[in-house]
């Protein structure tokens, strides 16, 4: 039998391939973290008819004379460039901005995908769209996550509840003017024009809430006829407006900000201590111009409870959720996995991946760690399938089996004159 029969037999048989691989491209163009294939071909064993032969005796050397028996697939590639990426607003999408893979787990095994399309349970375990579990790092009730640890189902603690915190430290910010003078006479005076009043919203112990009243005004004409200090009393008012918490205090300005006494060597902060609270000044000015200093932060919290599922996810894959007192706190981190060879990964449906032996172990970290790729929240990848490309391939592929088919039909022709000679 002629060779070119099974040649063209094979030609016919990988450029089948290469159209399964492209239909298969094109099939998944809308398929969130699909990574495109291709073919590649190679030649199959060549029959020697002549080998190749050194020059000697003043004789030319000899090539050796082969004649191919056909094509085979060398190997079918993935193409893992990155995909464009689809904004959806949805807090559960997210997309991997670099490289990685988000880790999910299907029984006892961990699989990898790219589709970040994630919501949580009616358990408040993060999964995807088809059941598996994603894996990361649960928080502890603190907000803190241990990422050295191994990766588990993620869960979100729906019903849990934060104690109320009692109120501290507030801060500051602004500018009390220099202009305010005291007034001398009445050093006691309560016109607004001499003294400066904030008020600070507080928590107690039981979470509940009250209004206290710091007051400043100016001491002395210290900054006057080129001086560079100013002094001001301060004291808290109680809830009442009137009851003085105690003890009152100063604060000392130097060049306009707060005087190197009352700035913590090691916390770099000026504070005030007013009874149970201690003020933070750091940012306090006086210069001249208006007076705007107003409260910029305080600590303390009422009580709240993690109730429903609203939260955000962060760059570094952080998941914060919001409690029913406005707190917000992170609830968990998911994690992503990189191999030595993304190549060697094994397609095993649902746009998921396993492990070979040639892809290497995972290596599972944090998002935006040390070549690990940032969590785009709100958004999926889309496939990186190019339309354009697979097109062209689609039609490369036809004419190639178009083409091998006539090897068959030539040879076909041959083998029927053969036959016609016995006639």
């Amino acid at each position: 039998m002629l060779r070119s029969l099974y040649s063209g037999i094979s030609g016919l048989n990988a450029h089948q391939k290469m159209i399964d691989v492209t239909g298969n491209n094109i099939a998944n163009v809308n398929t969130s973290g699909f990574k495109t294939s291709a073919v590649q071909f190679n030649d199959t064993l060549s029959q020697t008819m002549g080998t190749g032969g050194s020059p000697q005796d003043g004789m030319a050397g000899t090539n050796p004379a082969q004649v191919g028996l056909g094509v085979r697939v060398g190997g079918i590639t993935q193409n893992f460039s990155q995909g464009s990426a689809q904004t959806t607003g949805k807090a559960g999408d997210m997309m991997i901005q670099g490289d990685g893979f988000f880790v999910t787990r299907s029984g006892g095994e961990n699989l990898y995908t790219r589709a970040g399309s994630f919501f949580f349970d009616a358990n408040g375990t993060l999964a995807t769209a088809t059941g598996e579990p994603v894996q990361g790092w649960t928080a502890t009730p603190d907000g803190k996550v241990n990422s050295a640890a191994k990766p588990s189902d993620i869960r979100m603690p729906l019903g849990v509840t934060i104690p109320p915190q009692v109120t501290t430290t507030a801060t500051l910010k602004g500018n009390l003017s220099s202009d305010i003078t005291p007034d001398m006479n009445n050093p006691t005076n309560t016109d607004v024009a001499y003294k400066t009043t904030i008020p600070i919203k507080v928590y107690d112990s039981q979470g509940g809430t009250h209004t206290v009243t710091a007051e400043f005004s100016r001491t002395a004409f210290d900054n006057t006829s080129g001086a560079t200090s100013s002094t001001w009393g301060v004291r808290l008012l109680a809830e009442d407006g009137t009851t003085e918490i105690t003890p009152a205090g100063t604060l000392t300005f130097e060049n306009g900000k707060a005087a190197a006494a009352l700035v913590d060597p090691v916390t770099k902060k000026a504070t005030i201590p007013l009874g149970p609270y201690t003020v933070d000044v750091t940012d306090i000015t006086s210069y001249s111009g208006n007076t705007d200093a107003r409260v910029f932060d305080t600590d303390g919290r009422t009580s709240g409870a993690l109730t429903s599922l609203s939260y955000t996810v962060s760059d570094s894959g952080e998941i914060v959720g919001v409690f029913s007192n406005g707190l917000k706190q992170t609830l968990g981190q998911v994690a992503v996995a990189t191999f030595k060879n993304v190549n060697g990964l094994e397609k095993v449906g649902n746009s998921a991946y396993r492990t070979t032996v040639n892809s290497g172990y995972a290596q599972v970290g944090e998002p935006g760690s040390a070549g690990m790729g940032s969590v785009i929240s709100g958004a999926l990848e889309m496939s990186n399938v190019d339309l354009a490309q697979e097109f062209t391939n689609l039609v490369v592929a036809q004419r190639g089996f178009q083409a091998n088919s006539r090897i068959i039909t030539t040879s076909d022709e041959i083998l029927q004159e053969l036959v016609s000679m016995k006639r």
